[in-house]
C-alpha cells in the first residue's frame, strides 16, 4: 500500500495512534517506508514533505524528457500530487505530455502533473513586477506559490518609472501577507514596496536591462543594499525560490480574513 506521508498525514496518523485505531508499531512502519526511491540516475526524496512540509520539486533543465518521465511516474506511484517541474522548454514538455498528462505553462516554462488547485491558506501573496519583461520570472514565482497552496494576486508593470501605478494598488499591498517584488534594470521596486508594506518582501532581481545591468547583477546589488527593512533577496531570475519562500511564510502566518475586491 502506498502511503503519501506529509505533515498533514503524519498528524492524522498520530491522532489514529492516540485513538487506538493504529498501533505505535504500525505507525512507525508507515513513517519508515521507503524514505527515498532509487532510480539510478535519481534518488527521489519521499520524506521531503515530512521534513519540510513541501514535497520535492523536479528541476527540469539539463534533465532528459525520459528522466523526468521516470521521476514523475515514480512520484505518482508514491501518491504524489501537484508535481512541479521547473525550467522545461516546449519540446521537452511535448515529449513528456505524450506519456504523462501534464499542464504546461509556456511563459515560465513550468509543468504541473496531478494538479489539484487546492488553496490551503486564507492569506494571499502579491507578486509584483517592475515591467512586462519581468513576467516570465514572476509567473514562475506565482504559479509555484499557487501549486504549493497559496492564493496569489498579480500586479504587473508597476515599476518606479510610473510610481502612480503601484500606489493605486496600495490597499492590496497593505493587506498582503507576503510580497514578491520582481525587477530588472536598477531593481528599485523592492525598496519602494519595502517602504510601503508591513509584511516580508522577497526581492527577485531579473536579467532584464541594458549592458550596465550586467545580466541582473546591478539589480541584485541594489536589492541587497536596500535601505527598506524587511526585504530579503533571492538569486537572479529565481522566481521558483521566491514563490517557494513566499508560500512558506504564508503557510505559517495564520488566518487572514481580508478579502480582495
Amino acid at each position: 500500500m502506498v502511503i503519501k506521508m506529509d505533515k498533514a498525514k503524519i498528524h492524522e496518523l498520530l491522532v489514529a495512534v492516540k485513538n487506538g485505531a493504529v498501533t505505535p508499531d504500525e505507525a512507525l512502519l508507515r513513517m519508515k517506508m521507503e524514505p527515498y526511491s532509487d532510480l539510478g540516475y535519481a534518488k527521489i526524496d519521499n520524506h521531503r514533505g515530512m521534513r519540510q512540509g513541501t514535497p520535492e520539486v523536479i528541476w527540469g533543465q539539463n534533465k532528459t524528457a525520459a528522466q523526468i518521465i521516470g521521476i514523475a511516474t515514480k512520484m505518482l506511484e508514491n501518491g504524489r500530487e501537484n508535481i512541479l517541474i521547473t525550467r522545461i522548454d516546449a519540446d521537452k514538455a511535448e515529449a513528456i505530455s505524450q506519456t504523462i498528462d501534464m499542464d504546461y505553462q509556456a511563459v515560465p516554462r513550468l509543468g504541473i502533473i496531478a494538479k489539484t488547485g487546492a488553496v490551503t491558506t486564507q492569506g494571499y501573496i502579491v507578486v509584483a513586477t517592475g515591467g512586462t519583461s519581468d513576467i516570465p520570472v514572476a509567473e514562475e514565482a506565482a504559479i509555484t506559490a499557487e501549486v504549493l497552496g497559496s492564493r496569489v494576486v498579480r500586479l504587473y508593470d508597476v515599476g518606479v518609472a510610473g510610481l502612480h501605478r503601484l500606489l493605486d494598488k496600495a490597499e492590496v499591498l497593505m493587506e498582503a501577507r507576503v510580497i514578491v517584488a520582481i525587477a530588472g534594470m536598477e531593481g528599485a521596486l523592492a525598496s519602494v514596496i519595502g517602504g510601503l508594506a508591513d509584511c516580508p518582501v522577497i526581492a527577485v532581481p531579473t536579467s532584464v536591462g541594458y549592458g550596465a545591468a550586467f545580466g541582473g547583477v546591478a539589480a541584485l546589488l541594489s536589492m541587497l543594499n536596500s535601505c527598506a527593512s524587511g526585504v530579503s533577496v533571492v538569486n537572479i531570475d529565481n522566481g521558483f525560490g521566491a514563490g517557494y519562500l513566499a508560500n512558506m511564510i504564508n503557510q505559517i502566518g495564520g488566518t487572514n480574513e481580508n478579502s480582495i475586491s
